[in-house]
């Protein structure tokens, strides 16, 4: 364990640990599962939602599995441990684990499907005195991106271009979510390609305008993340991942209710402004894993010259 603290940097807690209590000790496997106790590396977004609906609706422990919670302010954080096997599971963005995929640096399997884009659930923000009004106005100007060559360029890339605009005349700057308005409204950016619910966030205090949706056609329904484990481990442990998967499933069905992502969203996620969540736009909730989706994705990615081979999505997606 002290190994696994190591390598992340921060100490091993149970996931909400101050909302549900002491977990047991891990139980003994008479389920069947491989492995009854995982660690599981996770960010703190809205779009963690199912997971931690998961542990306090004791999802997981119902399949038999215990679930140890790693938080991680990035995913990239939890790579080495995943490595290592001292991280069983990781959530990421699918763009930056098919990244590592291709190049042979971290072969995985997609566990269970996250979040799909919708429309405006992301989406390009101005200042509202700034004379920028739609996406050709971007051309020659700075845009956030949380991550850079990533999953916002790869789909406002393609928004852009089915939009007339020039892709790679967007000078794209990284720089992190809960920065992003603050960038903007000193000045140091043009425009910030922002996420649910600091895009809220920024309209309500700024004054911000929308002049392009980051959610629109053709990246509308696009996979977005999910929950990664090494594909050695999936076949090594395929009843556990099994039940990982039907746990996360169940709890993306009731996050469909959006009253239960609001308000689970406090017991992980800190700062969301209440009224904020009341009105923020939702992702969609994966409850299956669509090999078909994840193609699609993998397809733009080969089409903008971002991987180098056409992986098979059907080689990716764990199928129980």
């Amino acid at each position: 364990m002290g190994r696994f603290r190591k390598l992340l940097g921060i100490p091993l807690v149970l996931a909400l640990l101050s909302a549900c209590g002491d977990e047991a000790a891990p139980r003994q496997n008479d389920s069947g599962l491989e492995r009854p106790t995982i660690n599981v590396a996770m960010l703190s977004l809205v779009v963690n939602a199912p997971y931690y609906i998961a542990v306090q609706e004791k999802l997981f422990e119902a399949e038999g599995l215990t679930v140890r919670t790693q938080p991680v302010q990035q995913s990239t954080q939890a790579y080495p441990a995943l490595k290592t096997g001292d991280v069983d599971i990781v959530f990421a963005n699918n763009a930056s684990m098919l990244f590592g995929h291709d190049k042979g640096d971290l072969r995985i399997n997609l566990v269970a499907e996250g979040t799909r884009l919708t429309p405006k659930f992301m989406g390009v923000l101005v200042m509202p005195e700034s004379p920028i009004t739609d996406i050709k106005g971007l051309e020659g100007h700075s845009l956030s991106v949380h991550v850079l060559n990533n999953i916002q360029a790869i789909t406002f890339d393609a928004i852009a271009g089915q939009s007339g605009a020039n892709p790679s005349r967007i000078d794209y700057r990284q720089v992190v979510f809960p920065q992003m308005a603050a960038a903007l409204q000193k000045g140091d950016l043009d425009a910030i390609h922002s996420q649910e619910p600091f895009l809220t966030d920024a309209v309500r205090k700024l004054g911000a305008r929308m002049v392009a949706d980051g959610g629109a056609a053709p990246a509308t329904d696009l996979p977005l993340d999910g929950y990664f484990s090494l594909e050695t481990w999936t076949k090594e442990n395929p009843r556990t991942a099994a039940a990982f998967q039907r746990a996360l499933r169940k709890a993306s069905a009731i996050a469909a209710d959006r009253a239960k992502v609001e308000a689970i969203l406090p017991t992980y996620a800190r700062g969301i402004d209440p009224e904020v969540a009341k009105v923020m736009t939702m992702p969609h909730f994966a409850t299956t894993s669509e090999p078909a989706g994840v193609q699609r994705l993998i397809d733009l990615m080969v089409e903008q010259k971002r991987l180098t081979n056409r992986i098979d999505a059907g080689t990716i997606v764990f199928q129980s």
